[in-house]
């Protein structure tokens, strides 16, 4: 019998997405599901964007260049110099999503068992793009107890060896809500300067910085330009998940070269949804406060009911809509697949996704779990309640 290969042996399940089965058998026996596990929001696309697809004239729906529209390279260059990100749209590749974003740049830096450095608890899927590039995750370990803050960078330095290539960042955070101050993203920049590497930070969750706190750009450093590549997306800005537009931005000429080559590979990004992202850059300021507010009073909610609960540990995100809450339990991976399968609170249940998918140091976080606040506060307060009375009579 042929067999597969060891990298997809090696290709981890998604832990936001791997219990899914569970949640479709629990709604065949008419149970309802709060679904904190996955960054879809609830909040309503911009009309401008789906008016633009709706009424567009397009009457040959055609390759776009492959790295991406001319038009919405350079409204997006505007978009980025408003926030003081001072880039020309020759500096943006727009790519299938950040997830492509993220498999070009491994691909366009990384040879066969180089290295990354990046902080744990992070996107589940960083290692699965490695592990499709085969290039190894080096992992350093963020605390709950210490909010999730970036690690002291003496023991990024503890961790570059000769196969080191880049450090990468998620500036705010996914799974945490962590948010790295100016200074912290000056130490990262100082030291990857030093040992001539990569800065490499996902930005997608940009506009969602809370308490006063302001989001600032790799692409905000003085003499970085050829270190710095950040990557980019509609999916949650704008609520636009199903479009799979995103980007990577670069000053660094021979990066963005080679990143094109895989891009001609793929021939071009989608052409509706590229019309769509460029039409969601007209989107008046006053949608970013109202979505803001209204994640700030969800994120408040949410901790405010989880602190409730007997022997939960949960840290306070300063950005984006994800929290890590550690539960009294010994296996999370189990707690959520129970939760599915053999429990509910007047036949309504919550699905999570468990937070060890989110490291990649074997033991780490398996009693911990990823909560999305991207439903509305009445029904995360049920949902809180349900995992409050869940815990009281789960025995694992």
């Amino acid at each position: 019998m042929p067999t597969i290969s060891k990298k997809g042996q090696l290709m981890p399940e998604s832990p936001i997405r791997k219990l899914v089965p569970y949640a479709e058998e629990a709604m065949k026996n008419g149970k309802h599901i709060y679904h904190l596990n996955i960054g879809q929001p609830d909040i309503k696309t911009p009309e401008v964007a789906l008016k633009a697809v709706k009424e567009n004239d397009v009457e040959v729906l055609s390759y776009s260049r492959s790295e991406g529209s001319e038009t919405y390279r350079k409204k997006l260059a505007a978009y980025y110099n408003y926030h003081n990100i001072n880039v020309s749209h020759t500096d943006i590749v727009v790519t299938t999503g950040a997830s492509e974003a993220i498999a070009f740049i491994f691909g366009s830096i990384m040879d066969v068992n180089d290295e990354v450095i990046i902080c744990e608890p992070f996107y589940a899927n960083y290692i699965a793009f490695a592990t499709a590039a085969s290039v190894k995750v080096v992992p350093i370990v963020s605390k709950i107890d210490d909010n999730f803050s970036l690690p002291p960078i003496k023991e990024f330095e503890k961790l570059i060896t000769p196969k080191t290539k880049a450090i990468m960042i998620c500036n705010p955070g996914n799974p945490t809500g962590c948010l790295y101050t100016e200074e912290e993203i000056k130490q990262l920049a100082d030291i990857v300067k030093r040992h001539d590497l990569f800065l490499i930070s996902d930005e997608v969750y940009r506009e969602f910085t809370y308490d006063g706190n302001s989001h600032y750009s790799i692409l905000e450093l003085k003499g970085l330009d050829e270190h710095t590549i950040m990557i980019d997306s509609v999916s949650k800005r704008y609520s636009m998940c199903g479009a799979r537009v995103g980007c990577l931005v670069t000053r660094n000429e021979t990066v963005r070269h080679t990143v094109l080559k895989f891009a001609q590979a793929r021939l071009s990004p989608p052409t509706y949804a590229q019309i769509a992202s460029e039409a969601a850059l007209e989107t008046p300021q006053s949608y970013f406060n109202k979505v803001k507010k209204m994640y700030i009073n969800r994120r408040d909610v949410l901790i405010a009911e989880l602190n409730k609960i007997d022997g939960v540990k949960i840290a306070t995100p300063k950005g984006a809509f994800y929290c890590i809450a550690e539960l009294p339990v010994k296996n999370a991976d189990h707690f959520a697949q129970w939760l599915l399968e053999s429990f509910d609170v007047n036949n309504e249940t919550v699905m999570v996704a468990p937070a060890s998918g989110f490291y990649s140091t074997e033991g780490i976080g398996s009693n911990q779990i990823r909560i999305a606040y991207v439903l509305n506060k009445e029904s995360l307060v049920k949902a809180a309640n349900i995992l409050k009375e869940a815990l009281k009579v789960y025995k694992y």
